[in-house]
C-alpha cells in the first residue's frame, strides 16, 4: 500500500464553484471539475496510484517543507528548503463569480526566494474517478490533457528570454517539467479547464496581477468580519474554509469538498460529502450572521427557500424535503462504489453519491425553521410565496412528526424515535408561530400551538429516563446522544434546569473523553454499520457552547483551548479525532467550522459578562 500523506496533512484552495487539497510537501492530490460535485481529475487521495496527481517539489531528494496560508485569505504557500536553497508554490484559483461556469483555473506560482531552486512538476490526471482514458497534446507553451468530455489546458509562466522549458512525456500521456530558478525568479503553470484557446506563454507581470487580484479579494471580503473575540484568528480562518465550501451560484454550502475519506482507517464508514444538507448549511446562517457575513446568509437562505417552495406539496413517507442536494438544487444522489479504487490507506469501499438522501430525519425542519427565523431577525425576509409554501410544509409535519426516523446521524440500523428529532419539530411549530406574528401573516397557529405542547410534554415523558436522570438518544433506551446538547440552545430547555445539567454531567461521564466528545456509544446503540469511530469534532464545540451556556465558563474555556490543539498546521480540520489525535473523516468539514465558529462567539460573551460582572 502507498504511503499516503495524513489527511490533515494538507491546505485547502478554490475558487466558490469547486475546490482543491495541497498535500504540505506540494501534491494536489483532489480536484473535482468543474464543480465540488464533479467526477475527480486529480484524485490520488483515494488511490495513490490510479487517482492521479499534480505535484511540484524540488529535484533535490533530501528537502523539508512548510506550509502556510498568506494572511487573511485563501492562497496557500507551501515552502521547500534544500542546501540549495528555499523555494516556494504559491497555490490559489481566482475566483469564478456566481455564474456557473466550466472554466477554472489552478494557479501554482514557483518561487525561488534563496539560493537555486530547480523544481520537478508532475502532472498526471485521471478523469472521471479515473475510468476515462485521455490523450497528451504538447505545445511549446505547455500541453493539453483531454478526455472525451473534459480539457485541462497548461500554460506555462515565462519570460522570452528564458530557456526552453525541459519536458518528458511519462506514463499514461502524463507530463513531467522541470524549471530552474535563482534567488529572486518567479515562474510558474497555470491548469485550466474549458479554456478559450490553446495554451499560451504567460508573462510574470500578468501573474502577478492575478495574484494581486486574488489576494485583494479576500482580504476585502474578510474585512466584512465584527468578530473581534479572543480567538479571532482561529474564527476568521474557519470563516474563509466555510466560504471555500460554498458554491457561489447558488449560495449553497457543502459538508466537505471531498468524499470517501474513512471515519475509521481501513473501516466501511467512509462517505460522500460533496453535498448540501439542509441541516449543516441551516447551521452556517448562525455563523455567519454572528460575523457579519449577511450576503452569505441572504444566499442561504434564498436557496433554502427554493427547495421549500419546489417541494412542499410533495407528500411521501420522507417528507417534503430530502436530507440534502446536490449544490445546483438537483436531488439525484445516487450512492455507488469506485471498485477499481483502493481507498484512502485501504479504506474500502469509496463510495460517490450518497444514499442517505433517501432517509427520514424530521430534524431539519427545525434547523429550516431555525435558521429562517434567525435570518429574520437580522434582516433576511421570506417573500410571499415562501411563507405559502411553508405553510405547505408544516402541515406535513403536523401529521408526520410523530414517527420514527433515521436521525441526524444517518444511522442505517433502522428507524427510531430519536429525541433529538421531537426536540427540533418543537423547534420548527415554535418558529413558525414566532414568523407569523412577527409578519402578521395567517398561518394555523392553534394547531401548530398544539401540536409544539404535545412534542413538549411527550419529549419529557419518553425522551426522558429516570433512572439516568438524563435525556436518551431515542424512546425506548437508555443511550446518551450528544445531539441533544443543542437542546439548550435551541431553547427547549434552560441550561440552569436541573434536568438538563444533570443530563449535561451524564454525558461528561460517558461521551467525553479528555474534553472531546463522541457522538453515542454504538455498541450500546448499533448503527447498522460495522467497526468504530473516533470522537466527533463538531460534537466537541457544541460540548463547548452548552458549558458556557450552563456557567461553567472555565471548563468551556479549557474545553475549546484543548480542541485547538487538534486543528491541523493551518487551523482546519476534519470530522472526527482517532484516539491517535489524527483527524479522521471528509476533511475540511463545514460543520465542524460552523460549530467551531459558535461556540467561540457563544464562550467570549459569556466570558465578557462574568469580566463585567467582576468589574
Amino acid at each position: 500500500m502507498a504511503d499516503y500523506p495524513l489527511i490533515e496533512n494538507h491546505g485547502l484552495i478554490g475558487d466558490l464553484q469547486t475546490a482543491a487539497l495541497v498535500t504540505t510537501d506540494g501534491t494536489i492530490d483532489w480536484f473535482c471539475c468543474p464543480r465540488f460535485d464533479s467526477p475527480s481529475v486529480f484524485g490520488a487521495l483515494l488511490d495513490w496510484e490510479k487517482g492521479g496527481h499534480f505535484t511540484v517539489k524540488p529535484t533535490e531528494s533530501t528537502y523539508t517543507t512548510k506550509q502556510l496560508y498568506l494572511p487573511d485569505t485563501a492562497i496557500l504557500v507551501t515552502r521547500f528548503m534544500t542546501e540549495a536553497g528555499a523555494g516556494e508554490v504559491v497555490d490559489f484559483m481566482p475566483v469564478t463569480g456566481t455564474t456557473a461556469t466550466d472554466r477554472h483555473r489552478l494557479v501554482r506560482m514557483l518561487r525561488c526566494v534563496r539560493g537555486s531552486m530547480t523544481f520537478q512538476v508532475d502532472i498526471a490526471p485521471r478523469f472521471d474517478y479515473g475510468r476515462k482514458p485521455h490523450t497528451l497534446h504538447v505545445t511549446a507553451n505547455g500541453a493539453v490533457f483531454a478526455s472525451d468530455d473534459l480539457e485541462l489546458t497548461l500554460s506555462v509562466v515565462r519570460e522570452p528570454e528564458d530557456d526552453r522549458l525541459v519536458h518528458t512525456v511519462t506514463g499514461e500521456q502524463d507530463l513531467r517539467v522541470e524549471l530552474g530558478l535563482e534567488a529572486g525568479q518567479q515562474r510558474g503553470l497555470v491548469m485550466e479547464s474549458a479554456a478559450d484557446g490553446p495554451p499560451r506563454e504567460i508573462r510574470v507581470a500578468e501573474f502577478t496581477e492575478l495574484f494581486a487580484a486574488t489576494r485583494e479579494y479576500w482580504r476585502s471580503w474578510l474585512r466584512q468580519s465584527r468578530y473581534t473575540g479572543r480567538w479571532r484568528e482561529t474564527v476568521e480562518r474557519s470563516a474563509v474554509t466555510l466560504k471555500l465550501m460554498t458554491y457561489a451560484p447558488s449560495g449553497a454550502l457543502v459538508a466537505a469538498p471531498t468524499a470517501g475519506l474513512p471515519e475509521q482507517l481501513g473501516g466501511e464508514r467512509n462517505w460522500d460529502y460533496r453535498f448540501t444538507w439542509i441541516r449543516d448549511a441551516s447551521f452556517s446562517v448562525y455563523a455567519l450572521l454572528g460575523l457579519g457575513f449577511t450576503d452569505e446568509a441572504r444566499a442561504f437562505i434564498g436557496w433554502l427557500s427554493d427547495r421549500v417552495k419546489e417541494k412542499a406539496g410533495r407528500d411521501t413517507d420522507t417528507g417534503p424535503l430530502n436530507i440534502m442536494y446536490r449544490v445546483d438544487g438537483s436531488s439525484d444522489l445516487y450512492e455507488e462504489t469506485l471498485d477499481h479504487w483502493e481507498g484512502y490507506q485501504g479504506s474500502a469501499p469509496v463510495r460517490i453519491g450518497n444514499g442517505a438522501a433517501t432517509q427520514l430525519q424530521l430534524d431539519i425542519y427545525g434547523e429550516a425553521l431555525d435558521s429562517i427565523s434567525f435570518a429574520h431577525q437580522h434582516g433576511i425576509h421570506l417573500d410571499v410565496h415562501g411563507w405559502s409554501s411553508l405553510r405547505t410544509l408544516l402541515e406535513w409535519l403536523v401529521d408526520h412528526w410523530d414517527q420514527a426516523g433515521e436521525g441526524l446521524w444517518e444511522t442505517r440500523g433502522g428507524r427510531q424515535h430519536f429525541t433529538y428529532g421531537r426536540v427540533m419539530s418543537w423547534v420548527a411549530f415554535d418558529r413558525a408561530l414566532r414568523l407569523a406574528v412577527a409578519h402578521g401573516r395567517p398561518a394555523e397557529s392553534a394547531r401548530w400551538a398544539a401540536e409544539r405542547d404535545n412534542i413538549y410534554e411527550q419529549v419529557l415523558a419518553k425522551g426522558w429516563d429516570p433512572g439516568r436522570k438524563a435525556f436518551v438518544q431515542h424512546y425506548g433506551s437508555d443511550v446518551l446522544d450528544s445531539s441533544l446538547l443543542r437542546m439548550p440552545t435551541v431553547g427547549f430547555i434552560t441550561p440552569e434546569d436541573p434536568m438538563w445539567t444533570s443530563t449535561l454531567d451524564a454525558m461528561d461521564r460517558e461521551l467525553v473523553t479528555d474534553s472531546l466528545v463522541y457522538r453515542y456509544n454504538p455498541e450500546a446503540s448499533p448503527d447498522g454499520l460495522r467497526g468504530s469511530e473516533g470522537t466527533f469534532s463538531l460534537c466537541t464545540f457544541m460540548y463547548v457552547d452548552a458549558l458556557a451556556r450552563a456557567g461553567r465558563a472555565d471548563q468551556a474555556r479549557l474545553v475549546l483551548e484543548k480542541m485547538m490543539t487538534y486543528a491541523n498546521h493551518l487551523g482546519l480540520f476534519s470530522e472526527e479525532i482517532a484516539l491517535t489525535g489524527r483527524q479522521l473523516g471528509n476533511f475540511p468539514q463545514a460543520f465542524t467550522h460552523l460549530a467551531l465558529i459558535d461556540a467561540a462567539i457563544t464562550l467570549d460573551d459569556t466570558l465578557n459578562r462574568l469580566q463585567q460582572g467582576a468589574g
